[in-house]
């Protein structure tokens, strides 16, 4: 099964919970909230030890973050 990140999750739930980009770019120890705004729209990928701080400061599980994307099979 392939899984997608889901940047948009990242995005609406930041915005739900009323977090800036520079909180995020803090709690993450990123330069400025611009450069977290990148990793936010794709630019950057995220790397896998920034998803445990995410999951914290966005109040949610790991498992949030993916979108499950199941293979279709040949018939």
């Amino acid at each position: 099964m392939l899984r997608e990140f889901n940047l948009l999750f990242i995005k609406e739930r930041r915005k739900e919970l009323g977090k800036t980009l520079q909180e995020m770019a803090d709690s993450l120890e990123m330069k400025n909230a611009s450069t977290y705004m990148k990793y936010e729209n794709g630019e950057y990928s995220f790397k896998a030890v920034h998803l445990p701080v995410l999951a914290k400061q966005l109040e949610c599980n790991l498992s949030n973050f993916f979108i499950k994307n199941f293979a279709k099979t040949a018939k």
